[in-house]
């Protein structure tokens, strides 16, 4: 059973946003929407990186729901939605890359 990553607070929330400003999209949602093959396309970019860009293409559904399925199916949090892109991280279970700032 995959644990539930506790809710990241403004203050997280506003560190990833910094750290993912420079980096590009790596999976991109198409006109097939949220598919098994996304899902693991995401999975594997959150692996190796914990901080990923996902660009919303022309798939029709809403960005914000698009953004909460692929966090539920990839156990990550949303960090942000800003146009058609989607930051998404998920903490290493090793050895986690990203320090994040203490909650309030």
């Amino acid at each position: 059973m995959v644990q539930a990553l506790p809710m990241l607070t403004g203050k997280q929330r506003r560190h990833l946003r910094g750290l993912a400003h420079a980096l590009k999209p790596v999976v991109q949602i198409g006109k097939g929407g949220i598919d098994d093959g996304l899902v693991n396309a995401v999975d594997q970019a959150l692996a190796d990186h914990e901080l990923v860009k996902v660009k919303l293409g022309e798939s029709g559904v809403d960005r914000h729901e698009a953004a909460d399925a692929v966090a539920a199916k990839t156990h990550s949090e949303v960090a942000q939605v800003l146009g058609n892109i989607v930051v998404l991280y998920r903490a290493s279970a090793d050895a986690p890359q990203i320090k994040l700032p203490r909650g309030a």
